[in-house]
């Protein structure tokens, strides 16, 4: 998406909502614009347990002490990373914190934990940068990149034809959404005619309300009732909405849908879409478009695919199905040419 004003965004925002009567606003922040994630409900732990064995065999650490999987300085590379970026050593990096297992806090509250910034570390070390780590809002992360606030962005951000007009991006994930329902459900969710009538919870401003908009806009082609669209005001609240059959569904990042399948006993993944639907998109590091930062991220990305420490990454946090092969840099001038029509598998019923 393009991104004007705050005061633009938030006229041209509710206007939408207005158009649109299948919308249902809950909660106070449900214009805020949730981060990329959606409304994920990540359920974070706080105090207690620390670690988190789930279902698919994978042991979740939610404390504060990560033990990260580290990487090697590479002299050469540190060398072409921009000046400007460099030269107070360190890589100031946004996230928003707002999705277990990409990117959330830790049990203590406040630490920023996840794979999102096992990621952002790994590539900082190849920079021999230290890794410095803003949580920000999904809405606010675009004006503080362009102002320079934010070197990179590592939060889910997937590349689209809006964002690359203003960012560079270096990929690092497979990017899908997930549907998720109560663990009774018979929902089998592959295209618009799967959400006719149903009442589904999703992020204001993110990818997957766009997926939603246009399953609507099609669903109301055919005569077909709308999803009634609903925006809680938190992550909790979601997911209260979704378990007590308030809400039928709910649309978020496949790896935290996933990860409530197999930590949670009432809940389900019930569908699976590209978030970048009807194409395909990945997710990227997102930098300043220009600033020369993306092209040597996408190389730090790659010696860590060809080191290993990137698979280990994926594999700590159960998201090795969404590993790439390599990373591209991916630019406005280039867009066009990595995009390619999603293939049918891609939407269909998650496994």
């Amino acid at each position: 998406m393009a991104f004007p004003t705050p005061t633009q965004a938030g006229r041209r925002r509710v206007s939408a909502l207005a158009a649109l009567p299948a919308v249902v606003l809950l909660g106070t922040a449900a214009l805020s614009g949730c981060a990329d994630p959606g409304a994920s409900a990540a359920g974070n732990p706080s105090g207690g347990t620390q670690t988190t064995a789930a279902r698919n065999g994978v042991v979740y650490n939610t404390s504060p002490d990560q033990q990260r999987i580290r990487a090697e300085k590479d002299a050469a590379l540190a060398a072409k990373v921009p000046e400007l970026i460099g030269k107070d050593g360190k890589l100031t990096v946004a996230t928003t914190a707002g999705s277990i297992p990409l990117s959330f806090h830790a049990t203590d509250d406040k630490t920023p934990i996840g794979s999102e910034l096992d990621i952002a570390q790994a590539v900082a070390d190849k920079l021999g940068l230290e890794l410095d780590v803003q949580v920000t809002s999904w809405e606010n992360w675009p004006l503080k990149t362009q102002s320079g606030d934010f070197e990179a962005v590592f939060s889910n951000v997937g590349v689209n034809k809006d964002r690359v007009k203003l960012f560079d991006f270096a990929s690092y994930r497979a990017a899908y959404m997930g549907f998720e329902a109560k663990k009774s459900a018979t929902y089998d969710i592959k295209g618009a005619d799967d959400i006719s009538g149903l009442k589904i919870s999703v992020g204001s401003g993110t990818n997957q309300e766009k997926i939603l908009l246009a399953w609507n806009k099609e669903l109301e082609g055919k005569g077909k009732p709308p999803a009634t669209l609903q925006y809680y005001s938190s992550d909790a609240d979601t997911i209260l909405a979704l378990s007590s059959g308030r809400t039928d569904l709910n649309i978020a990042p496949y790896p935290s849908t996933v990860y409530r399948e197999n930590t949670r006993d009432d809940l389900k993944v019930v569908g699976k879409v590209n978030a970048g639907w009807p194409s395909e998109t990945l997710v990227a590091a997102t930098t300043l478009r220009g600033n020369g930062l993306a092209p040597v991220i996408s190389e730090a990305l790659n010696e860590v695919i060809k080191d290993g420490s990137y698979g280990k990454v994926l594999e700590r946090w159960g998201l090795s199905e969404e590993a790439l092969p390599e990373s591209k840099t991916i630019t406005a001038e280039n867009y066009a040419a990595t995009q390619a029509t999603a293939v049918p598998s891609q939407a269909g019923k998650a496994s």
